[in-house]
């Protein structure tokens, strides 16, 4: 700003100067006329300048202002065609004229009688739950005129009510008993036979951790979010003295001995697949082995396999960055399409395309809150619309569908962000680049029905994670973190096989550790979540 005021006084210092020296001269008189244009187009330019910085700045101001005091919903408020919403959509009585007396007295005794019909119990048990039956007969049964006894002509429930009872703690001591044979004793041209009872072997060597303990214990802090400084009162309250060191250690040796190979097992699965969401957020790793501070950013990716392709596959991955490198240490060896959004490091990775997330473009033109960004949304949630209409096709109809239906409105949207002039760093500005530095990404799913419109599958993942981190903050070490890595992995692709994650890593470690995995590792086909041996016994509804 300063270099221009030093230019607008040079001009005037030089048309001071040519007055000074004027003789009347035309030329002299022509050239001051020009120098006035000149700081006149100088002072407009500046003018408009400044205007554009003002209007980015109160842009700013008022993005500012609704992150801190708006509504952080991405649900649409403009229905109708000029974008203006009502503040009385949501409730039909106001288009209702005005009642009369009678008429309101009507109404209320109508709307209260209608009330106690629809109501509904908002608890409830299941069917399979365990019911005890409490009988309450009356002190006296014999009648109060005749003395007679007194006959039951019926019963009613008076009440239901559910009743909790607590866990406990056993101790419980595996002792092996050993056998030999008298006869064979008493002979002394042979030894006597002698036979022992094998326990089995324990998940956690020399350790007081059972199946059902480390299996409550992971089920704790990767489905209720407990931590494990948290846990060590619960624990003690049901009688086992310990503290969160002793418990973050047998969650890292549980991990890493047992769910480790059926989380490698799942990756190869998950590696056969054509089609991929991946996404990535932050977290905290204490002890860092690059050399980093423990408040420098790690990131845990997510990796999740679309419905198409069989049973739901989640995978989590610890790292200490966000490069490209990860994705490529991970992918190694994977063919196909990866839905993401617009992170630079999805990209150029051999024999991988890649499509990009309309959600994230459609968050973008809504920031912009204005009318051409409520245009750009309304694009968007068209071909929302349609993918709803499409959700239950096979591949191959819903590319036809989209081919039909979708590209129509896509190209329009193109060609409208393209014509439209949007310029400078405000919002609007900043969807439109968005959008169309990805016509490539954005524009994939229309020739194949297996990709998703979106990536919010991944982000939904990656939500066990975020609100994880909000409890226990951080790992401490990085065997730590992939631990918590490993186990969120086989929590969410359990959910997403209807699967109870309590019994199914429990019997995770109650099997695996007498079975040769290590060597035939096609045993632990059987105990894949969406395996027939797994659905039958940890089913939610089994």
């Amino acid at each position: 700003m300063q270099t221009r005021y030093n230019g607008e006084n040079e001009i005037e210092r030089n048309v001071v100067k040519q007055v000074e020296t004027s003789s009347g001269n035309n030329n002299q008189t022509e050239h001051i006329i020009r120098l006035l244009e000149a700081q006149l187009a100088h002072s407009n330019q500046q003018n408009k300048d400044l205007a554009k910085q003002i209007e980015a700045l109160t842009e700013q101001v008022r993005q500012l202002t609704k992150l801190l005091y708006g509504s952080k919903t991405e649900k649409t408020r403009y229905q109708s065609a000029d974008g203006q919403a009502s503040l009385f959509d949501d409730d039909s009585s106001f288009s209702l004229p005005e009642p009369t007396e009678e008429q309101s007295q009507q109404t209320a005794t109508y709307t209260v009688v209608r009330k106690i019909r629809t109501k509904k119990r908002n608890d409830s048990l299941r069917e399979d739950i365990e019911t005890e039956e409490i009988h309450h007969h009356p002190e006296n049964i014999i009648c109060d005129c005749c003395q007679h006894q007194m006959v039951e002509i019926g019963s009613t429930i008076a009440r239901e009510e559910a009743t909790f009872i607590p866990a406990k703690m056993m101790r419980v001591q595996h002792i092996e008993h050993a056998y030999e044979c008298r006869s064979c004793k008493g002979d002394t041209l042979q030894l006597a036979q002698i036979k022992r009872g094998k326990a089995p072997k324990a998940a956690i060597q020399r350790s007081l951790a059972s199946p059902s303990v480390l299996a409550k214990l992971i089920y704790d802090k990767f489905i209720q979010y407990l931590p494990l400084y948290r846990q060590v009162k619960e624990w003690d309250r049901y009688g086992l003295e310990t503290n969160d060191k002793n418990l973050s250690n047998w969650v890292i040796r549980a991990a890493t001995d047992w769910l480790l190979p059926v989380y490698e097992h799942m990756k190869e699965e998950m590696m056969a697949k054509s089609i991929l969401h991946v996404d990535e957020t932050y977290a905290q790793i204490i002890n860092r082995s690059d050399g980093k501070t423990g408040q420098t950013n790690a990131y845990n990716w997510v990796y999740r396999t679309v419905p198409s392709q069989g049973p739901t596959i989640v995978l989590f991955d610890s790292a200490l960055s966000r490069s490209r490198a990860v994705l490529e240490r991970f992918t190694e060896g994977y063919k196909g399409t990866i839905i993401c959004d617009g992170y630079s490091a999805y990209g150029k990775l051999k024999d991988v395309t890649f499509a990009n997330c309309w959600a994230h473009v459609r968050r973008y033109w809504l920031k912009a809150d204005s009318k051409n960004g409520r245009i750009g949304v309304q694009y968007c949630d068209k071909l929302y619309e349609l993918e709803r209409e499409f959700k239950t096709l096979s591949p191959s109809k819903r590319r036809k569908k989209r081919q039909k239906h979708s590209k129509p409105i896509v190209q329009e949207f193109l060609r409208w962000v393209e014509t439209s002039p949007f310029f400078g760093k405000n919002a609007l500005a900043k969807a439109a680049e968005y959008t169309l530095n990805r016509v490539e990404g954005l524009t994939a799913f229309l020739d194949d029905g297996r990709i998703e419109i979106d990536n919010n599958p991944a982000e939904n993942a990656i939500r066990a994670n975020v609100i994880g981190r909000k409890n226990w903050l951080f790992s401490v070490s990085e065997a730590g973190a992939q631990a918590n890595a490993i186990c969120l992995s086989l929590a969410e692709t359990a959910k997403a096989n209807g699967i109870d994650f309590y019994e199914y890593i429990k019997k995770l470690f109650l099997d695996l550790p007498n079975l040769d995995i290590h060597q035939n590792t096609a045993v632990l086909n059987q105990y894949l979540p969406w395996s027939q041996k797994i659905k039958e016994t940890c089913s939610v509804t089994a």
